[in-house]
This record gives C-alpha cells, sequence and structure tokens, in this order.
C-alpha cells in the first residue's frame, strides 16, 4: 500500500472505473426507493399521517448525523491485510440487504406501533447503507489525485447510482405497481411494495458484492494508516478538527440545503404528478425512464463543464438553471399559462422539463462531491493527516439527507395544505391541489438560494490544490531522503 504521504496517480484503468461505479447501485435503489416511494407507502397505502411518516424518517436521520463520520473516522484509520474500506463494504452486504427488504414488508400492528417499527427498520438500512457507502465512495480520493479525473471518477458513481435507483423504480411502476380490482391505482396496491422490496434488495446485494470484489486488486494501491495508538478522546479530538476545515464546512452546508431541495423534489414528485398533473402510472414510469437520458447528460457533461469553468462557478450555474427549468412548469400552470390536464402537449412538455432539469441537478451534485474530494489534500497539508472516509462520511451524509430532510420537509408541506389520506385523485379539491404548488416552489427556491450562498464560501481552485499536491509531494521527498541508508551514513 502506499503511505499516507504518496499520492495516488491517475490514469485509472477503465474497468476500475467501471467497478468503482457500479457499487452505487446499492446506494441509489435505496435513495430512489425512499425518495420517491416511501412517504406515499406509509402514507397512502399503510395509513400513516404524513406528518408521523416524516418524523420517523427525520429520526433516523438524527442516528446518521452521530454514525457518519464516527464510520469515515473508523475506516480512515482501519489496518488489514484487506486494507482500510473494503472490510466494511463486504461487512455490509447482508444486513443492508435483509434491513431494505424489513422496511417495505411492515406487519399488521396499529399504527402507533407501526411509527416505531418505521424507526427501527429505517435506523438500520441508514446504518447499514453507511457502513458501505462512507468508504466505497472514499476510495475515489485515494484512487486518483487528478484535479478533473476526480470529476470523471464521481461521474462513475452519480451515473450507476442513478441508473440503478431509476431502473427499480421503473420496474417498481411497470411491473410490481399494477392496479387490481381492490386498486384502480396502481401506485396504492399495498402487494407491489412487498415485491418491489425483494427484487430491490438482492439487486443491492448483487451491486455490493460486485463492487467490492471488482476493486480488491486496488487494495495494494490504497493508503495505509501510519501505526498509532488512538485514545477515544484523540479519536474524537481528531474527528473534530479535520471537519472544522472551513472550505469543507461551506462545500457541506452547500451540498445539504441542495440535497434538501432534491430530496422535497422527489418526495413530492409522485404527489404532483399523480394529484397535480393527473398522470397515470404508465405515464409516470415514462418520467422515470427519461431520466436515464438525465443521467447519461450529466454522466457527459459534468467532468467537462468543470473543467471549462472551474468547479465552484459550474456547480452554482447549474444549480440556477436546475430550479428554474424544474418549476417552470408549476409556476405556469399557477398562473393560467399551461395547458390544461388531458391536453396532448402536457406529457411530452414535463417529460422534456424532466430530462434537463434532472440532469442539470445531477452534474451540480457529481462537481459538489469532487470538490469534497478536494479537500482532502488541503486538510492533509494543514494536519498531516488523509481523512477521505471522514470527508465523504459528510457527502454520505448529505446524500441521505436527500430522501430524510426531503420527506420530513414534503410531509410539513402536505400537512400545510391539508393533504388528505388514502386519498383518490378524482376527489382530492382543486383547491389543495393548487396550493401544493403555491407553497412547493417557493419553499424549493428558497432551499436552492441557501445552498449557492453557501457556496461562495468555498476557497479550494485548481490552482490551490495543484499547489497543495506539489508540496505534499515535496514533504513526502524530504522523509524519504532522511529516511534513506545514504543521508544517513
Amino acid at each position: 500500500m502506499t503511505t499516507a504521504a504518496t499520492p495516488a496517480k491517475g490514469g485509472l484503468r477503465q474497468s476500475t472505473k467501471l467497478f468503482y461505479g457500479f457499487g452505487s447501485v446499492a446506494f441509489g435503489v435505496k435513495d430512489q426507493g425512499f425518495s420517491y416511494l416511501l412517504l406515499i407507502f406509509y402514507n397512502q397505502v399503510v395509513g400513516l399521517s404524513s406528518e408521523v411518516v416524516g418524523l420517523a424518517i427525520m429520526i433516523a436521520l438524527v442516528f446518521d448525523a452521530f454514525l457518519d463520520p464516527i464510520v469515515g473516522q473508523l475506516s480512515d484509520n482501519w489496518r488489514s491485510r484487506w486494507g482500510r474500506r473494503h472490510p466494511f463494504m463486504y461487512a455490509a452486504a447482508l444486513p443492508v440487504t435483509l434491513s431494505y427488504l424489513l422496511i417495505w414488508n411492515p406487519p399488521a400492528w396499529s399504527h402507533q406501533a407501526l411509527f416505531f417499527y418505521l424507526i427501527v427498520t429505517a435506523v438500520m438500512i441508514r446504518s447499514f447503507i453507511t457502513l458501505y457507502e462512507i468508504p466505497s465512495t472514499a476510495m475515489a480520493a485515494e484512487l486518483t489525485t487528478e484535479y478533473d479525473e476526480r470529476t470523471t471518477v464521481l461521474s462513475y458513481r452519480y451515473f450507476f447510482g442513478w441508473v440503478g435507483g431509476l431502473t427499480m423504480t421503473l420496474a417498481a411502476f411497470q411491473i410490481f405497481l399494477k392496479p387490481d380490482a381492490a386498486h384502480k391505482v396502481g401506485q396504492l396496491n399495498p402487494a407491489g411494495y412487498s415485491h418491489y422490496g425483494l427484487a430491490a434488495a438482492l439487486v443491492m446485494l448483487t451491486a455490493i458484492l460486485v463492487s467490492a470484489i471488482g476493486t480488491h486488486r486496488e487494495i495494494p494501491n490504497l493508503r495505509e494508516p501510519p501505526h498509532r495508538k488512538l485514545t477515544a478522546r484523540q479519536f474524537l479530538g481528531e474527528m473534530a478538527a479535520t471537519l472544522a476545515h472551513k472550505s469543507f464546512l461551506t462545500i457541506l452546508m452547500s451540498a445539504l440545503f441542495t440535497a434538501m431541495a432534491a430530496g422535497l423534489v422527489l418526495s413530492l414528485n409522485l404527489y404532483l404528478n399523480t394529484y397535480f398533473w393527473q398522470l397515470s402510472a404508465k405515464q409516470i414510469s415514462l418520467f422515470v425512464l427519461g431520466n436515464f437520458g438525465s443521467a447519461a447528460l450529466a454522466f457527459i457533461f459534468a467532468a467537462p463543464l468543470g473543467k471549462r469553468f472551474g468547479k465552484k462557478p459550474a456547480a452554482i450555474a447549474l444549480k440556477i438553471s436546475a430550479f428554474v427549468i424544474g418549476s417552470a412548469p408549476i409556476v405556469l400552470r399557477l398562473i393560467g399559462a399551461f395547458p390544461p390536464n388531458g391536453h396532448p402537449a402536457v406529457v411530452p412538455i414535463l417529460f422534456a422539463q424532466t430530462i434537463v432539469s434532472t440532469a442539470l441537478s445531477i452534474m451540480s451534485a457529481i462537481l459538489l462531491s469532487s470538490m469534497i474530494a478536494d479537500v482532502v489534500e488541503d486538510s492533509e497539508l494543514r494536519t498531516g493527516r488523509r481523512s477521505e472516509g471522514l470527508f465523504f462520511s459528510a457527502a454520505a451524509f448529505v446524500n441521505k439527507a436527500v430522501s430524510g430532510v426531503g420527506i420530513f420537509t414534503a410531509s410539513l408541506i402536505l400537512l400545510a395544505v391539508g393533504f388528505p389520506r388514502n386519498a383518490d385523485p378524482s376527489t382530492v379539491s382543486a383547491e389543495v391541489v393548487r396550493n401544493l404548488g403555491l407553497v412547493y416552489v417557493p419553499v424549493l427556491g428558497g432551499l436552492y438560494i441557501v445552498a449557492i450562498l453557501f457556496l461562495l464560501g468555498y476557497r479550494i481552485t485548481r490552482q490551490s490544490h495543484e499547489d497543495s499536491l506539489r508540496k505534499l509531494a515535496a514533504a513526502a521527498d524530504r522523509v524519504e531522503e532522511q529516511a534513506s541508508p545514504d543521508t544517513a551514513a
């Protein structure tokens, strides 16, 4: 293994990028399931109130806030013949599978008992996915230190995450959530969610094992932490000192509010499509299919945009564009300038808008993750420690906030507009549906504004990153010279 002072070289094998990226299918399936399906399943199918579901997910998210940085710090300092990251990845595979299966198969308990069941199962799946996702994502900063190649590597991760999640969401609408005699609307059929849960759990298991085995050969090229014995106080002290990095804190807060915005979009997407636009499950699945194009566009253009304009300016421009394009149809409908539901132009317009706005959002997220990776070397100069896992634990927490905070915010919006439970689209009043749009757009815009304001404080550029690499290389050379026999003589 390379030492902490020796940066990993660029020029990764294509197969390594593919195996690395493929592992994010597991997180993509989980996150798309939570974001698209969990709220409507427990609210409209199981019968819990939207605010209760949101509260349960937020409680689980609080556990993440404490667990994620601990797993990151443990991963950074772990020593084994399988390196720092892979032991955690292998260990998480089966628990992730079982816990995801449980959350989609709740028992026939009272609503109060089901509230606690949801909390426990949500904590379980989030905890076990943390054991996999943080060490796995952290490898991006170890596999390459090159400024632009990091964006490329993370583009693979986001591409597979979105494709994996979208594939299972599409399967949910096309295969599992089918109407029957008792359920005229497919997305309200409880049996479909159980079948979806089993299929999704098996896909997650496959993705984790394939990625871990496929990247196993890279273990000798990854960092090995120095031999140290840390007390619990030293462990927590180093963790706090590392996370206090100013540019990291600004990108973390920006990413958090971006995730909240994305989570809000995903969590209310099915409500808007079902009730605001009155689309069928087949039409909704068409939009899910269109998001494959979004993932492909983001994969193609994220790295070139970051290279051409710089990561921060590109990320800001992409955020603004995503909000404007994403909210335009709702705003136009609210002011009476959009075709009525059922008009032949509605579905094509929404289809095109969804592809473009989603692609812009994914590109922005890729650049944010690449910016977090660039904090690693700047922090190493200041602290003398490599902390990929700790920094990417923040990225993992932010990614999980997509569903956690998104579902909570969405539940508050549904509560504010008085949205009914177990509601047939034909029975929900036009006023409630209109109020949903009136509240949704301003809240979404506010989240994007705050995210951009925080992002303005990020200070690492291509030049400063390259300077950090040169200084780290010079420091490593000095250490090597001092340790050589000739110098000693």
